[in-house]
């Protein structure tokens, strides 16, 4: 049996710096027990498949535990709640995504466990293929640093730019040494880029999970990421002081569970995505 809460960060973090620590210890024990004596555990999710899983991760973990979803609405909520111990972890992000919010913040966050690789690349609403791509063309790419890094790194896989190669994944376009095709490249929030496509813009990196809004797929991609390590994959995140608790590792069971598995298998087969684990025999 799971949960869903809608969290609304601006007021959450308002109220927790009014509060006293005796105010936030009460609640952070009500959080912890449910009615019936069950450790309800909060994961901070926002867009599908990511709190599809979630969900399905509740319908499978073991007691006494219960997972409650909390949905957010934009890719700074989940971190910040995680953060500030408001939630005991979060299901929306990439580990490079999550360092850098470490490095920005001074965070304690720990990316416990891969679970499955968007299948991401360049969308155009102008060109068929690599070959149509004209000098001068508009590229919109992310305007966090590490999508932005994911998004270069695409473009370098396929001989579009070249990066000096020690700019690893925090690549900027400042890392690019060779840009043949005098791309011009424009920043946009990593869920604005579909409107960027809507706009006519010739090149925009996207995800399937915010394409799909205005029905397209891997498959009507001009071309895709190549990237055989999961180096991006949607990870389970904790802290670091809740990371090895019990709570947690059946968490990380459940979200590593045949059902979990069976349901990304779909989606892979559907070429959305590619599970970053294995079920134990």
């Amino acid at each position: 049996m799971w949960k869903k809460v809608l969290f609304f960060s601006g007021l959450a973090l308002m109220l927790a710096g009014c509060s006293t620590n005796d105010d936030s210890e009460e609640e952070t024990a009500e959080n912890a027990e449910g009615s019936e004596g069950e450790q309800v555990i909060q994961i901070a999710s926002h867009l599908e498949p990511m709190t599809d899983v979630v969900e399905i991760a509740a319908d499978n973990i073991e007691e006494p535990y219960e997972i409650e979803l909390v949905e957010v609405s934009d890719n700074i909520q989940y971190n910040e709640a995680l953060l500030n111990e408001e939630v005991d972890a979060n299901f929306a992000q990439h580990e490079p995504f999550m360092e850098k919010f470490n490095e920005e913040r001074d965070g304690n966050l720990v990316a416990m466990q891969p679970i499955y690789d968007a299948i991401v690349g360049f969308y155009s609403p102008v060109y068929d293929s690599i070959e149509d791509i004209e000098d001068g063309a508009e590229v919109a790419i992310p305007s966090d640093s590490s999508n932005e890094a994911r998004a270069l790194l695409t473009l370098e896989q396929h001989d579009l730019i070249t990066l000096d190669p020690e700019a690893g994944y925090f690549a900027t376009v400042d890392d690019i040494q060779e840009n043949p095709y005098n791309f011009e490249f424009t920043h946009i929030d990593l869920l604005n880029l579909t409107g960027a496509y809507e706009d006519g813009i010739e090149l925009v990196f996207n995800l399937p999970t915010y394409i799909a809004s205005i029905g397209l797929t891997p498959d009507d991609a001009v071309f895709l990421e190549e990237d055989v390590e999961n180096t991006f994959a949607i990870s389970l995140v904790a802290r670091e002081d809740n990371q090895d608790s019990e709570a947690m590792r059946a968490v990380q069971e459940a979200m590593t569970s045949q059902e979990v598995y069976d349901f990304l298998s779909d989606l892979e087969e559907e070429g959305h995505l590619e599970s970053a684990f294995e079920v134990e025999d």
